[in-house]
């Protein structure tokens, strides 16, 4: 998939702010504790996949700019 550069600002734009949610919504987790215990792997399984796909699109970028 080859982006133009608008378009991968505005990708990179959108898996920042799912990261930035997903760190948010394990942080929140993680002070209810043990309040919700169960869902721990599930909120931090969903920041490990925004996070990675924010660290490939990263990547995507600096070699497209390159």
């Amino acid at each position: 998939m080859s982006l133009n550069p608008d378009e991968l600002k505005t990708r990179l734009k959108k898996l920042n702010a799912q990261a930035t949610q997903a760190k948010m919504d394990l942080h929140d987790l993680s002070e209810e504790l043990p309040t919700n215990w169960e869902q721990i792997l599930s909120v931090a399984q969903r920041c490990h996949e925004a996070h990675a796909a924010l660290m490939e699109a990263r990547k995507a970028a600096a070699a497209a700019s390159a």
